[in-house]
């Protein structure tokens, strides 16, 4: 089923991001976690694409056999990355053969090692171009994309990445989902300023429980988000206690998705890192008061 069609404000859906793991174990231990997380009825599931297209074609057979062996819903990331338009061309081409019906198009970040992203010749340098090929190509593909409510890190300024999603979004987008934040004040702003210039799929928040301290220092670093001063001041109180922060990470993330669903999302995206506890607690909780 192609996503769009799950993405109802009156019947949102709960959906989870997860990466390709290096190993035949951590492959199996991947598949234990969408056994576990297959009761709170996901509406889909999406595999990204390693840096520099590293996990190129272990990302596209585990969405294949996640489609296939577990019956959820599972979307593909792709990245213009080292690739020219013959190789995207022959990705899409194995995704559309695994009757996978949804991509994830992005331009992705720098090879490791790279401080700016430089195509490769024949290649693409703006997810846009990525998604007005495959658009061209006649893919029949549900295609998503992301969008940054606090602005890329990479943009000169928020009004100039709005202009960019546009951009994104003319060229076929059926619905975008967001980079990670921790205070929903920058998803509503976000939101009104994109449908004031005409953005009007959906925008689905992407939610990242806070289960470590140091890790999550390290994405905030790495992608411009947030993290606002209480919680700060809360984080910093109980870092040398895994189980408080993870109890603190969950009941932060319990509060703001129950403000967006009470103000109307579409559905909400959690970024697992590969592990459910966390993310059950959280959607149980929200199951449990609907």
């Amino acid at each position: 089923m192609k996503i769009r069609n799950r993405l109802n404000p009156s019947n949102p859906c709960f959906s989870f991001e997860f990466f390709p793991p290096k190993t035949p174990e951590g492959t199996t231990n991947l598949l234990k976690t969408l056994e576990e997380l297959a009761p709170l009825e996901p509406g889909f599931v999406s595999v990204t694409y390693g840096a520099g297209g590293s996990t190129r074609d272990k990302t596209l057979d585990l969405v294949a056999r996640i489609k296939r062996e577990t019956g959820i819903e599972a979307m593909a990331h792709l990245t213009c990355v080292g690739h020219t338009r013959e190789e995207l061309r022959e990705l899409l081409g194995r995704l559309a053969d695994a009757k996978v019906e949804n991509v994830l198009a992005l331009r992705g970040d720098p090879p490791q090692g790279q401080t700016t992203y430089e195509p490769v010749e024949g290649g693409f340098r703006y997810a846009s171009e990525l998604v007005r090929f495959i658009r061209e190509e006649d893919f029949n593909f549900c295609l998503g994309g992301a969008c940054y409510p606090e602005g890329h890190v990479e943009t000169a300024s928020r009004d100039e990445d709005l202009r960019r999603l546009k951009e994104k979004v003319d060229a076929g987008l059926d619905f975008v989902i967001t980079q990670l934040f921790f205070d929903n004040a920058f998803y509503f702003d976000f939101v009104e300023r994109a449908r004031r210039i005409g953005i009007n799929v959906p925008i689905v928040p992407g939610i990242m429980p806070i289960t470590n301290f140091e890790q999550v220092q390290r994405f905030t670093r790495l992608c411009g988000a947030t993290v606002p001063m209480r919680l700060g001041l809360q984080m910093e109180r109980v870092k040398d206690q895994p189980e408080a922060v993870v109890q603190l990470g969950v009941a932060h993330a319990t509060v703001q998705c129950m403000e967006l669903l009470s103000r109307g999302v579409p559905g909400i995206h959690f970024y697992t890192l590969n592990k459910s506890p966390a993310t059950r607690m959280i959607v149980s909780a929200l199951r449990a008061r609907s």
